[in-house]
């Protein structure tokens, strides 16, 4: 069984897989890797990312160091639950280089909204911590949100009026 994951053991996971792909690979954390490298928790279930390009050595490598490391790794990105923001890319914070691997924080706006829809308890306390430490500003978040508005109906699992008034409870709160 796979335990909780601290800074030591993603870092030890980008580490190896920086040495095991042979490619320029852009490799976006998110959710709890990305709170865990911050300092805004201690540990996170797993390490959720996403990767470009999508390469069958990328996707073998996390298979076999997953069990070497004992790490829980899911292949996840906040588009997977809203629409990809405008921008996203570019906002997405550089952490390091590991051999041709580049890693990044997915951008925080992304990562905010997508755990707002969510609603999880950790998924408000995370989204509290990048207002508080300024990685997200509620303008611009009510603005990204707006821009993805008219896209949520290709998201059938989504509420859009009930995504919105968490949106706004959110800001309220901060």
């Amino acid at each position: 069984m796979r335990g909780l994951s601290g800074r030591e053991q993603i870092e030890r996971f980008m580490r190896a897989l920086g040495l095991a792909v042979r490619q320029p690979t852009r490799v976006f954390l998110t959710g709890g890797a990305s709170a865990v490298l911050l300092g805004w928790r201690e540990t996170t279930i797993d390490v959720d990312l996403t990767f470009v390009p999508e390469a069958d050595e990328v996707f073998h490598a996390i298979a076999r160091l997953k069990d070497e490391l004992a790490i829980n790794v899911e292949l996840v990105a906040p588009s997977h639950f809203i629409p990809a923001l405008p921008g996203w890319e570019a906002r997405s914070g550089f952490i390091r280089q590991e051999g041709l691997v580049s890693y990044y924080h997915y951008d925080f706006y992304s990562q905010a909204l997508a755990k707002i829809e969510r609603g999880h308890a950790q998924d408000q306390r995370d989204v509290a911590d990048m207002l508080k430490s300024g990685a997200v500003e509620p303008e611009p978040l009510l603005a990204l949100f707006e821009s993805i508005a008219p896209e949520l109906h290709r998201y059938p699992a989504l509420n859009p009026e009930s995504f919105r008034r968490s949106l706004q409870k959110t800001l309220a709160r901060s």
